[in-house]
């Protein structure tokens, strides 16, 4: 469809004018939107899993010139569960949470097509931070159901920067789960490690308790108060642990590095390694700042990505948390790096000798 003739549908289902255009910027009404996810009352699931592979990480760049990185984004609305017995009608890209990962080079231009498939419900669009346009791209990538866009940018400055749905009720989608991470190495590239992990938080809003069997329906009202009945690590209660999908896995002596993504749309995480540190934190993402050394734990906003490196001198398994402890006892944030190999008593000694 034309750009002109697209505007024209949106317009016609209350998204067109200035809401559509502000990128980060939302109407405060409720909506058709809002009513249409109250309604929903799928029992069904749709699909098995949102949680992203937290190891599905585009390789790191070694090329030293820019280049065209050509990369699609899907919208995709599933219902899937939460956890055991409870099931939820999340928005997604790509059918996952986070979204996926797109990595470029500081120069590459991105030639983004974006679809939103006519099985959807409702209009979708990306917002990138790492973007120099109108909304981040938001208005450029806005289509109803069964319609796609094309974007161009240059990635002009280096950084782990969030992606994400940037319609007027841009708050229900990205609680709902569309958000990502881009990440723009700069031109020397990254440090080498053993491993790279991507991890995405966000809070769902519900109405009913956590834990409480059946379908969960959006719950405006409680996102109004900010009271979310789960806050989530890749879209499900304790997704990455060994009670879920299972852990992140590494060997004792390894480096990780944990690119990680507050989608929100409203908590700050306070992001910590239990039973380790950010040996080296980027903090907000920045590639190009100086890092700091040794940090327990890093406030990550909304809207914000952080980049951090850690290493592993004894086995075990170290949990990722929000220390806003009541999220990780109560509603389900957390996630699980294991490491496997030989103790180290001279480091990490559980049954001393007396």
């Amino acid at each position: 469809m034309p750009r002109t003739n697209r505007r024209t549908v949106l317009q016609g289902i209350g998204l067109g004018g200035a809401a559509s255009l502000a990128g980060c910027a939302s109407e405060t009404a409720p909506s058709a939107t809002d009513t249409t996810m109250q309604q929903q009352t799928t029992t069904k699931t749709t699909t098995d899993r949102v949680a992203a592979d937290p190891t599905d990480i585009p390789d790191p760049i070694d090329r030293s010139e820019p280049k065209t990185v050509s990369r699609t984004l899907r919208a995709e609305e599933v219902t899937a569960e939460i956890e055991d017995g409870v099931t939820f009608d999340y928005m997604t890209y790509d059918g996952q949470i986070p979204g996926p990962m797109i990595r470029v080079r500081r120069g590459d231009t991105v030639d983004l097509t974006f679809e939103n498939p006519e099985e959807n419900t409702m209009p979708h669009n990306v917002d990138f931070h790492a973007c120099y346009g109108p909304g981040g791209g938001a208005d450029a990538t806005t289509v109803p159901p069964g319609e796609s866009a094309r974007l161009r940018f240059k990635a002009t400055y280096p950084g782990a920067f969030i992606y994400h749905c940037a319609v007027p009720n841009m708050d229900t989608h990205i609680s709902a789960g569309m958000f990502g991470i881009i990440l723009v190495e700069p031109e020397d590239g990254l440090p080498e490690v053993d491993h790279e992990f991507y991890v995405g938080q966000h809070e769902l809003y519900t109405d009913k308790r956590a834990g409480e069997s059946g379908h969960h329906a959006f719950d405006t009202e409680a996102m109004r108060r900010e009271e979310p009945s789960y806050v989530l690590m890749n879209g499900e209660k304790y997704a990455l642990t060994p009670d879920g999908r299972g852990p992140m896995t590494v060997e004792t002596g390894d480096t990780a590095r944990v690119y990680f993504v507050t989608g929100g749309p409203n908590l700050t995480s306070s992001f910590h390694p239990i039973g380790n540190v950010w040996k080296e934190l980027y903090p907000k993402g920045s590639l190009t700042s100086r890092t700091q050394k040794y940090i327990e734990t890093t406030p990550v906003r909304p809207g914000t990505a952080t980049v951090a490196t850690m290493d592993f001198p004894v086995p075990g398994g170290v949990k990722l948390v929000d220390h806003s402890l009541t999220r990780v006892a109560r509603k389900g944030c957390m996630a699980v790096i294991a490491a496997e190999g030989e103790e180290k008593p001279d480091v990490f000694d559980p049954e001393p000798d007396q």
